[in-house]
């Protein structure tokens, strides 16, 4: 039996008509009174109250992580300041 090198195929998939509808059934899915503006107000509102009241030793290891880069540094008015 002979081994021939062949070029290995090239598989391709065109997946946007599947995202397409994938996307729309998430927005379908999220309903009609859904409020991106309103979802991303509270998300930093949370944010807020979580960083809201911390003592020393909390804020140095606040420091220590935006340092770092795992947190993102909040703007003013927030933890960091």
């Amino acid at each position: 039996m002979s081994h021939e090198s062949a070029e290995p195929g090239v598989f391709e998939m065109d997946l946007t008509l599947h995202e397409a509808r994938r996307r729309a059934e998430v927005v379908a899915a999220l309903g009609p009174h859904w409020d991106p503006p309103a979802v991303a107000r509270a998300e930093e509102e949370a944010l807020d109250l979580l960083y809201s009241g911390l003592d020393e030793q909390q804020l140095r290891t606040y420091e220590t992580l935006v340092e770092a880069g795992v947190l993102p540094r909040r703007g003013a008015g927030r933890a960091a300041d």
